[in-house]
């Protein structure tokens, strides 16, 4: 096989794995709230993770537009997956965090997702997961670096 084949059968595996992670992120969302779209599913994850925040740090964080991240929110906080407050460093801003409920159900969302990589990957050494983690660290250094993201 030659090099540019390598890279047209990465580019094909890639396409997979994307596919797959949308899908796998709609399913996700509805394990959250069966009204919950994939991408305030990702909105809600990272909100999660960083702790209480500003929509505007959202936009930046997301690189999008104020309209779409406020429109997210909204549905968030009508969902009750989101609370919104005060910001204490700044009374005129508000900060949304992770609803208690919230929490509770993304934690069972990631228990099943770690079971189902546990299962799915049951088949591979302690050495090959390494090692896999390794170079698609080492593949996404690379093509952050050359696409200057």
């Amino acid at each position: 096989m030659t090099r540019d084949d390598t890279l047209r059968a990465l580019e094909q595996e890639v396409g997979v794995m994307i596919r797959r992670v949308r899908r796998v992120i709609g399913i996700r969302a509805q394990m959250v709230h069966p009204d919950l779209q994939p991408a305030a599913y990702l909105l809600l994850s990272s909100i999660a993770d960083s702790g209480p925040v500003r929509a505007s740090e959202l936009v930046e964080r997301f690189d999008t537009d104020k309209g779409a991240i406020s429109r997210q929110v909204s549905h968030l906080l009508e969902l009750e997956l989101l609370a919104k407050e005060k910001d204490p460093a700044d009374a005129r801003a508000s900060l949304v965090s992770v609803t208690d409920e919230a929490r509770s159900r993304m934690a069972d969302v990631v228990e099943h997702r770690h079971k189902l990589f546990a299962e799915g990957l049951s088949e591979w050494s302690e050495a090959e997961l390494e090692g896999f983690v390794k170079d698609l660290g080492r593949y996404n250094t690379a093509l952050n670096e050359a696409s200057g993201l």
